[in-house]
């Protein structure tokens, strides 16, 4: 290490219990999502954190975008510490909501018990624990380079659980990851402290409706169930579709290598008589379904175009179809987003790499995420390529019951963290 070095970790060790406080606060505001609850509190307790350390801070309302709404509006944070002379901008963005607690818990969600190196609650490690990290990082790097040249940016945006429609992505459209603005960006999800994300698979979600004929249950022949109709898609689902995608084989480095195969999700389904309202306690109609719909979560590869995806799924209707009398479906597209991969020699990943070797004493594990993150949108719509996932915790943690983040680990992370922006804005000798 050099002597700078020394500095920087020696500061970011001093700020160790207040990572921890930090952490633990941030993990108490509930900001689940959906449906987006305390987007707005989370935000103003950054705002006054950030303020705080001599950042300029602006929230953002996404509006317009899904989900957003007068109950559940879609704010974000955006705060920029400007240098002392020109260079270029940092940019760590980490998202504030987190999923559902679920079931299966030992520890309160959201009372961010501390037990040893281990701090409990929904989103420690996905990925409040990082958004701690990013800040202790730069604020320690400001106490010790206060002349630095270029600009620090760190954000804390919405709906990254939920596709980012309302955080990253609204952000890009507005310019705010424009190349010309910033140069660097660091998101610190939950991919371990010693691996550096490239990027993810891709993803195609869409609904496959499968439609049938009313009429009453006690005379089935009358009509016609779609529900059945989805069971035939079902079993061609199991026989056909899942064996040709355990064939499709990855060169990417994803994690865990269970993913380096494209995959696919059921992810909901629906038929018949809805469900009622809480507290109804009559019985249902008797009636044959004339709908049923399923939702799929097809994940990618960057060997794979996406016209052959979905050419795959219309392909194995239209089989169905073929021999199966009555037989009438629709496939609707819900989103999509093609994979992205930044390379090993892009700026950031060697800084961050070499940050790790001086750190944690190894080189870097490369990967790359099985699902997507908010990468995608700065790829695509921000069009800027100099992107990463660095951050402390446990990727396979993330939307567990008990999930935790470690505090070593966070420290490290920091020290990761506040290297890289030496290296990167530091002023020469």
């Amino acid at each position: 290490m050099t002597a700078l070095d020394a500095r920087l970790s020696a500061e970011i060790d001093a700020r160790r219990d207040d990572l921890i406080r930090l952490t633990r606060d941030l993990i108490r505001i509930p900001t689940l999502n959906p449906p987006g609850n305390h987007y707005r509190t989370i935000c103003d307790f950054l705002d006054t954190r950030l303020s705080n350390a001599g950042f300029r801070t602006e929230q953002i309302r996404a509006a317009g975008t899904p989900g957003d709404s007068e109950n559940h509006p879609r704010w974000n944070i955006v705060a920029r510490r400007d240098g002392a002379a020109a260079g270029d901008c940092v940019h760590f963005n980490s998202h504030t909501d987190v999923v559902a607690v679920g079931e299966g818990w030992t520890t309160d969600p959201f009372g961010a018990e501390c037990d040893g190196d281990r701090i409990y609650g929904r989103g420690s490690c996905d990925m409040k624990g990082g958004l701690a990290t990013s800040i202790v990082a730069a604020e320690a790097f400001l106490a010790v380079c206060p002349e630095f040249h270029g600009a620090i940016e760190i954000s804390g945006t919405a709906d990254e659980e939920t596709g980012g429609y309302g955080g990253v992505a609204y952000l890009a459209e507005q310019g705010r990851f424009d190349p010309d603005r910033v140069q660097h960006v660091i998101i610190p999800e939950p991919l371990n402290k010693d691996r550096i994300c490239l990027g993810h698979r891709g993803v195609w979600w869409a609904e496959i409706e499968t439609r049938g004929r009313i009429a009453h249950g006690s005379m089935p022949f009358l009509g016609d169930s779609a529900i059945r109709h989805m069971g035939a898609v079902l079993e061609e689902i199991e026989t056909y579709l899942y064996p040709l995608l355990a064939t499709k084989r990855t060169d990417m480095p994803v994690v865990p290598p269970g993913a380096r195969q494209s995959t696919m999700n059921i992810n909901a389904i629906h038929g018949g008589e809805p469900e009622q309202a809480p507290g109804f306690t009559g019985f249902p109609a008797a009636c044959v379904a004339d709908r049923c719909t399923i939702t799929i979560d097809r994940r990618f590869l960057i060997e794979e175009d996406l016209r052959q995806v979905k050419t795959e799924i219309a392909t194995m209707l239209e089989r169905i179809a073929s021999r199966r009398p009555g037989f009438a479906y629709e496939i609707r597209d819900l989103w999509e987003v093609t994979p992205t991969m930044t390379g090993k020699d892009a700026p950031v990943v060697r800084t961050v790499a070499a940050a790790i070797e001086r750190v944690l004493a190894r080189a870097p594990d490369y990967v790359v995420s099985p699902g997507t993150y908010d990468q995608k949108h700065i790829d695509r719509i921000g069009r800027l390529k100099n992107c990463i996932a660095y951050g402390p915790g446990i990727l396979d943690l993330a939307h567990q019951p008990d999930e935790w983040i470690g505090v070593q680990d966070m420290v490290d992370s920091a020290k990761v963290m506040a290297l890289t922006l030496a290296d990167l804005l530091a002023p020469g000798p």
